[in-house]
């Protein structure tokens, strides 16, 4: 996966991905279909939220909706090595997906650490929230009416 992209653009292609290995999944007899099914509601549901944070009313609007999404990509995350331990699938093909999960993971928890640091220690912050960070460290940020900027490194 590109780490260039932002978390909008990246979980919005992750999903893609999860919709893929679930209609893989959905072919085969047993508990796949079972398992499928919650995957495709915790991974597909990561993106949709990062993406309605776009359009949050407050910041701490904003804040609840990117925490929601990371609880979606910790359980995504659990499914998908529930899938790989019980040997369902084969641990190659689903190995990068819990990758992608786990950087999504990282990349949500800084950005909620950054979010409550602004919402706890400074009354006058900008509305401004940093949520993604690309190779060359630049930031994109979001405000809460979904307007994007990029900050070039300092």
């Amino acid at each position: 996966m590109d780490k260039g992209i932002n978390i909008a653009d990246r979980t919005k292609a992750f999903a893609v991905r999860i919709i893929k290995a679930c209609s893989f999944l959905d072919e085969k007899p047993g508990v796949c279909r079972t398992l499928s099914k919650q995957l495709l509601r915790s991974g597909t549901s990561i993106g949709a939220n990062v993406h309605e944070s776009r359009s949050a009313q407050s910041d701490k609007d904003f804040l609840h909706k990117m925490e929601i999404a990371l609880k979606e990509a910790r359980e995504t995350e659990y499914w998908l090595e529930i899938l790989i331990e019980s040997e369902v699938v084969e641990k190659s093909k689903f190995s990068p997906l819990l990758q992608e999960a786990d950087e999504i993971v990282k990349i949500l928890v800084a950005s909620i650490r950054k979010i409550k640091d602004r919402l706890n220690g400074n009354k006058f912050r900008s509305r401004k929230m940093v949520v993604a960070r690309d190779k060359h460290s630049v930031f994109t940020t979001f405000t809460a009416t979904g307007n994007s900027e990029v900050i070039p490194p300092s």
